[in-house]
């Protein structure tokens, strides 16, 4: 059975996940650094790791199998997740695959390095409605394939 996991810390989309996961009747595992208030109606867990860096990283890498999604935009954690086999979407509904996650990553650590020179300033665009729309759709589309395959 699939299950959703949920790199939490700072993730603006956890009502959307439910809402899908919940029609479909997904298991959903909330991970984060600190623990968080989730509504009792989600029934969906909550695993708090320690503070350590990478830490909510490596447990979802454990536990993560092929048949399951990771919902993050940790870039490093979504190419582990894909190499073990999962289906990887970020919180603006893009999905993250063997077919693009090379040239992501390599563009994620080329503004790395041009932002500690100072290049580079600013972070990611702000999250808009759009945004929310996108990933529900995508994700939906996602659990689809999965039921049909």
């Amino acid at each position: 059975m699939m299950t959703i996991y949920v790199d939490s810390d700072a993730c603006p989309i956890k009502d959307e996940v439910m809402r899908v996961a919940r029609r479909h009747k997904l298991k959903v595992i909330f991970v984060a650094n600190s623990w968080m208030r989730l509504p009792p109606e989600w029934d969906a867990e909550l695993v708090v790791v320690d503070d350590q860096l990478d830490a909510a990283d490596d447990w979802i890498v454990e536990h993560v199998s092929k048949e399951d999604v990771v919902v993050t935009a940790d870039i490093p954690l979504a190419d582990r997740s894909i190499k073990m086999g999962a289906r990887v979407i970020e919180p603006q509904g893009r999905i993250l695959s063997d077919d693009n996650i090379g040239s992501i990553l390599a563009t994620r650590n080329l503004m790395h390095q041009l932002r500690g020179t100072g290049e580079v300033t600013g972070g990611p665009a702000p999250f808009k409605k759009e945004d929310r729309s996108n990933f529900l759709q995508e994700l939906e589309k996602l659990i689809q394939l999965h039921l049909r395959s």
